[in-house]
């Protein structure tokens, strides 16, 4: 059981049985922090399936906005920054419309700052970076997934250095630095290999057969 419902129990019984002032407050807040991370939660799930099937569900986007009024009626500004990472990583990945998307991803990035979320901030760059090459600014695509690979470095996120190197492949390609875009895509292998991100491997491949 999640530690935020059993404590929601046991200060329904004091509220009950003892006459704890604030009780019943204090447990409704922690179910709704519990009911953001399942929203969350279940949003993800629903954003890999929309991946694997490249069709929407509606509920996807239901979900992430109702975890981001949870969190915001608990005042956790850390699981906001996360919950407007993955609105706008619905909006950039599942409807490719990148203008909702850099608005919700860029205060993601503010909130991950301001909380010191170094894992939400990294994906926040990253996805920043993606709308930046979109839109051919290629040297703040390029600044911005460095410094999510920067950060996902300190994390030993390791699949998610190799997928930051996958794409700054093809910002080398594009600035024509050939031999940089080789090194990267060369860095990507080794790393999606080491730790099994099979799927990171087919992406370097595809990265490599545009050089």
């Amino acid at each position: 059981m999640d530690e935020r419902v059993r404590l929601a129990g046991e200060l329904y019984e004091r509220a009950i049985f003892v006459g704890y002032e604030g009780g019943l407050a204090q447990a409704d807040r922690e179910l709704d922090a519990a009911e953001a991370e399942l929203m969350l939660a279940r949003g993800k799930v629903l954003h890999g399936q929309s991946m694997a099937t490249r069709g929407e569900d509606p509920r996807e986007l239901a979900l992430f906005e109702r975890a981001l009024e949870l969190y915001r009626s608990v005042g956790d500004e850390r699981g906001q920054g996360e919950a407007f990472f993955w609105i706008g990583c619905f909006h950039q990945v599942i409807r490719n419309d990148n203008d909702a998307a850099v608005e919700a991803l860029t205060l993601s990035r503010v909130l991950a700052t301001k909380t010191g979320d170094n894992l939400t901030l990294s994906y926040a760059l990253r996805h920043l970076g993606i709308a930046e090459h979109k839109a051919g600014h290629l040297d703040e695509a390029r600044a911005l997934l460095e410094e999510s690979t920067r950060l996902r470095r300190e994390l030993n996120l390791l699949p998610g250095v190799a997928a930051n190197l996958v794409g700054l492949t093809y910002i080398a390609s594009a600035q024509g630095r050939v031999d940089d875009a080789r090194a990267l895509a060369d860095e990507a292998a080794a790393l999606a290999g080491s730790c099994g991100a099979r799927k990171v491997l087919d992406q370097v491949t595809e990265a490599r057969s545009g050089l």
